[in-house]
């Protein structure tokens, strides 16, 4: 395809009067389009291992506490997504017996998600495979890839109170 279709988009939108916002279409179109690209191939690593994205993120935060278990809505904080999100989530997590519900040790209201054994080998399993075949290779230079991340941290910041899936 002759050009990049967001910079016609750009083009497009200015024409059409919408100049002032042209610039915020382009980047959430193109943020968006990369989702893509990036949730394509994480999901070609992790579904022959039988996990989303959204529970190898949770298996690994589990995996990262101390005590390898931590209370529902703190998971749902973390990692920044609706605690429905989170119920479902863990609902398939221990169905798969990677993860179990205990009692919180102090708090009789509160219920921990607590990673298994099973969840520790296979979270493991699936970050090694991140690692060598996304992570250590995003499309983009080490530099410019904490340049993202820096300036992506400032949209997150200010999504505090969005219920985000």
């Amino acid at each position: 395809m002759p050009g990049d279709p967001i910079n016609e988009a750009h083009r497009q939108w200015t024409e059409h009067g919408w100049g002032d916002a042209a610039d915020g279409m382009a980047a959430i179109t193109s943020i968006m389009r990369v989702q893509q690209i990036f949730l394509a191939r994480v999901d070609a690593v992790l579904r022959p291992i039988g996990l989303t994205f959204a529970r190898y993120e949770l298996l690994t935060l589990l995996s990262f506490s101390r005590a390898g278990a931590l209370p529902l809505g703190k998971v749902g904080a973390r990692l920044q997504v609706h605690p429905a999100s989170v119920t479902n989530a863990v609902d398939r997590l221990e169905h798969d017996k990677l993860v179990m519900r205990v009692a919180h040790p102090t708090d009789g209201r509160m219920t921990l998600a607590r990673i298994t054994p099973k969840g520790r080998r296979l979270v493991a399993k699936a970050s090694s495979a991140l690692n060598t075949e996304v992570f250590e290779h995003p499309g983009l230079s080490r530099s410019r890839t904490r340049a993202l991340t820096t300036l992506l941290a400032a949209v997150r910041q200010h999504s505090d109170g969005l219920d985000v899936d």
